[in-house]
Formats: structure tokens, C-alpha cells, sequence
């Protein structure tokens, strides 16, 4: 690649349009959705299936096989089952014995502690990973147990390690989390984790219907979404006679699809967006990531402007403020990159 300048005292190098043209196009691990390198994250409510999910999607992955129709492109899958560790057996057993086959060769499964800020744990976990693998962080919350997600620092270390841990593996991590008190907020915590992510599976619940959807896609579009169960199967019985069960996915084709509500809800969106719709006005165009008209304005004199107007005791408005603009942006109310912020719908 040619350089114009000489840059030999310094380890950065100057592209031109051409150079770029001569970059490898991003590599598809399962199309359209994630990609074969980077951090991804999984997020929703307790009960919405998110974890029988991503089981499903790592045996895919393991297998090579199509996911919801979906092309996926074989890799090594490595799975931390760091909560519900009793039962993930028999989650294991229910996939195996509704598709009559055992599991991959190549997926494997971790259940010991492991903590995602010690740098000891990422190093020690990382030299039993196969170069390119994908890993499974099942949750977040489990790995980072002393943290506090909403604190900017803490959520920056947890972002770092993840990312170095994909660095040492040359592969994918996925961190599998929940959304908070108001499932319409988003990703629980800090609001730095969703702008780090190349890639972002909402997985939401109504009643029986399930639904995972596309929140993020770097390079890719966001939105597509598809419709699943959780068909219950019988794996043996207990020592009182009675049966022990797990659930697998299943597709669900049935026509419709749980709606997805690009309003403000809940209180604080409602009032968080009240504050920000007059500074997006005077905001500032031309930012990284934005449509090249958009109205942009920094993401922190967003949070102080949303915590004036939030009712909640005075100690709690920033945090409340930086939840409600997260989940916004979640919901695609609100775009966000390098922390800067602007409106979508």
C-alpha cells in the first residue's frame, strides 16, 4: 500500500481510497447478523429464553449449520455457562435427544468461576481457546460479580478485557446479558457497552411468543427479526419418580411478530426525550457515524440535561437519565457513536 509521507518514525500508516478498496470484506459468522470477529452481546429479560438461544445458536455455529435460515460459517465454540450451571445438562440433553445426534465435536463448555476484569482469569481462559473460536460469556453480571454496570469505569474495564480477550483468541466473544427493571431500556448499565458492540441480539418476550431481533449491526442492517419457542422435552426422571425436564428452540412460523414500539416508554424515556428534543436543534452535523444531516449533541450533556428534568431523587438522576438514553438508543429512538448522539425517528 502506498504512503505519500514518510513514515518511517511513526507505527501509523496513511490510506488512500485505493488502499481501502484493497481491504478484505467483512466476514459473515452467521449472515447478516454476527460477525466472524469482534464483540457481540445477547441481551434480555429474565424468562424471555435468551440462554436456551444461545445454545442454539453456538450448536449452530459448532455445526455449521443454517440458524433461522441463516448461513452460518463453521467455528470452534467454546461456552461459559457461568449462571444456571445445574440445569444446563439438561438443557444439552433436551437438543440432543429432540434431534436424535450429539452434540459438535468442536463446541466445548466451561462451568468454573471466571471473572472477565481479573487479568489473570482472561490470560489463564484464553490458552485453553482455539485461535478463532467463538465464547460465550452466560452473563455478563455472572462474570463481573464485584462491578457495578452503570459506573462508566467499571463498564469500561469490562469493555476492555472482553476485548482482550477476543484479541488473544482472534475470534468472537459473546456476552450474554439482561436488560434491567424496564426491559424497554435495553441493555442493563452503563451506556458505553452497546456503543462497543459490533453486534446486538435483543431477545423479547409476550406471554408465549418469543422473538429475538437484530439491535446492531455494524456494516449491516439491524431490525431483522424472527420468531421462536421453547418446546418442552422430557430428559429422564428424578429420584422420586417424577419427570425431569428442559426446553430446546424451535422456529415459530406463525404469522405476525411481537412488536417492537419505537416510542419512548416508561416515565423517564418520556421525559429524558422531552429534554434532549430542543438541544438536538442547535445540535452539530457532520459526526462520525451520523447521517450526514443529523443534528448531533454530546452524550454526556445529554445525561445532565435528561437528569434535570427526571423526578427521582437528586442522586439518582444521572444514572436514571443514562439508563433511559440507553435504552432509547437500544430501541432506535436514538443513534449513538463516539459519544455522540442523534435522533433516529
Amino acid at each position: 500500500m502506498s504512503q505519500d509521507f514518510d513514515s518511517k518514525q511513526s507505527r501509523y500508516k496513511l490510506l488512500k481510497g485505493s488502499d481501502l478498496a484493497q481491504l478484505p470484506p467483512l466476514i459473515w459468522l452467521v449472515k447478516g447478523v454476527l460477525p466472524s470477529t469482534g464483540i457481540a452481546g445477547i441481551y434480555g429479560p429474565s424468562g424471555s429464553g435468551k440462554s436456551f438461544l444461545c445454545l442454539d445458536l453456538a450448536i449452530s455455529i459448532a455445526n455449521g449449520k443454517s440458524w433461522f435460515s441463516r448461513r452460518v460459517k463453521a467455528a470452534p465454540v467454546v461456552y461459559a455457562a457461568l449462571e444456571g450451571e445445574a440445569g444446563f445438562k439438561q438443557r444439552v440433553d433436551a437438543w440432543k435427544l429432540h434431534y436424535g445426534q450429539p452434540l459438535p465435536e468442536n463446541l466445548h463448555f466451561m462451568l468454573q468461576p471466571f471473572k472477565l476484569p481479573v487479568d489473570e482469569d482472561v490470560e489463564a481462559f484464553s490458552k485453553v481457546l482455539p485461535k478463532g473460536c467463538v465464547v460465550f460469556i452466560d452473563t455478563l453480571n455472572r462474570a463481573a460479580p464485584n462491578s457495578d454496570e452503570n459506573n462508566s469505569k467499571d463498564m469500561g474495564t469490562l469493555i476492555e478485557a472482553a476485548k482482550r480477550l477476543q484479541v488473544l483468541t482472534e475470534g468472537l466473544v459473546v456476552l450474554v446479558h439482561h436488560t434491567g427493571k424496564n426491559a424497554s431500556a435495553g441493555l442493563r448499565g452503563h451506556s458505553s457497552l452497546i456503543a462497543a458492540l459490533d453486534a446486538a441480539i435483543e431477545v423479547s418476550r409476550d406471554g408465549d411468543s418469543r422473538q429475538w431481533s437484530v439491535a446492531k449491526a455494524k456494516d449491516g442492517a439491524d431490525g431483522n427479526c424472527e420468531r421462536f419457542k421453547l418446546k418442552i422435552e422430557m430428559v429422564g426422571l428424578d429420584a422420586d419418580g417424577d419427570a425431569i425436564t428442559s426446553c430446546f428452540v424451535e422456529k415459530d412460523n406463525s404469522v405476525g411478530s411481537i412488536k417492537k414500539v419505537l416510542q419512548p416508554q416508561g416515565t423517564n424515556q418520556k421525559l429524558v426525550m422531552e429534554a434532549l428534543r430542543p438541544l438536538f436543534k442547535d445540535g452539530v452535523t457532520g459526526k462520525t457515524g451520523a447521517p450526514p444531516l443529523a443534528k448531533c449533541i454530546e452524550l454526556e450533556i445529554a445525561v445532565a440535561a435528561g437528569g434535570i428534568k427526571l423526578t427521582c431523587p437528586t442522586d439518582k438522576r444521572t444514572t436514571r437519565s443514562r439508563e433511559a438514553i440507553t435504552g432509547l438508543t437500544a430501541k432506535g429512538i436514538l443513534g449513538l457513536n463516539d459519544g455522540w448522539l442523534w435522533q433516529v425517528t
